[in-house]
């Protein structure tokens, strides 16, 4: 993928079918087209998916509209202000943040797995997601499924410290999805905050980083003779 100019509106690669009963391919494309007007894209790719097929399945795309703008891959109906959002999205951790907050809201793990397993420096943005206080329950499920799939590997690993930032930062539910997640990084450096969590003002908590320390004697990260947790 060409990789965008600096001040240069980024260029857009836009799969349609001809003849949508729906009429959601031909919506998406006037929305773009209008953006191309307005300078806020580069350049507009157009595929007519029926025509192209092998190029539909060389890009692993299963439904129209599909658009890419950047690293982010959409699909379905975008109204114009949608358009407008994800053009003005950035390539760093917060964009990556919300396309993986799109990606897990309309039931696309696999999708995130592939990105993180791909390119291990994502998975920060998934610790940015989960600190959110307005994160849904379903993405926040999500996100745990994620790095359940990938644990041990070194993507989840590297993100220990994040996720040890956040027991100690944000609201109840942040912090014992953080304890939880932190088994999944089969990490030695995850038991100082584990150990420190026991002694949370939350009950739940607690109880979380303890079953999570357990986790981790029996995955043999933590010793057997760590003492208990205090009463």
């Amino acid at each position: 993928m060409t990789q965008p100019v600096p001040g240069k509106p980024p260029d857009v690669l836009f799969l349609m079918a001809s003849g949508c009963p729906c009429q959601h391919c031909s919506n998406v494309l006037q929305g773009l087209t209008q953006l191309v007007h307005e300078g806020m894209i580069g350049r507009l790719e157009v595929v007519n998916a029926k025509m192209f097929p092998e190029r539909t399945e060389m890009l692993g795309v299963d439904t129209v509209p599909w658009v890419r703008i950047g690293p982010f891959e959409l699909e379905g109906m975008l109204s114009l202000d949608e358009l407008r959002e994800w053009l003005g999205r950035k390539d760093d951790e917060e964009g990556m943040a919300a396309y993986f907050e799109y990606l897990l809201a309309s039931g696309r793990r696999e999708k995130v797995a592939e990105i993180v397993r791909r390119e291990p420096d994502r998975t920060r943005s998934l610790t940015r997601l989960l600190g959110r206080v307005k994160t849904t329950l379903h993405v926040r499920l999500g996100i745990g499924a994620v790095l359940e799939e990938l644990r041990g590997t070194e993507a989840v690993r590297s993100i220990v410290q994040d996720l040890g930032r956040l027991t100690t930062e944000g609201d109840t539910r942040v912090r014992g999805d953080a304890c939880y997640l932190l088994t999944f990084t089969h990490s030695a450096e995850a038991v100082p905050y584990l150990t420190a969590c026991r002694r949370d003002p939350d009950k739940d908590v607690r109880e979380i980083a303890e079953e999570a320390l357990e986790v981790l004697r029996a995955e043999g990260v933590v010793p057997r003779q760590t003492s208990p947790a205090s009463p």
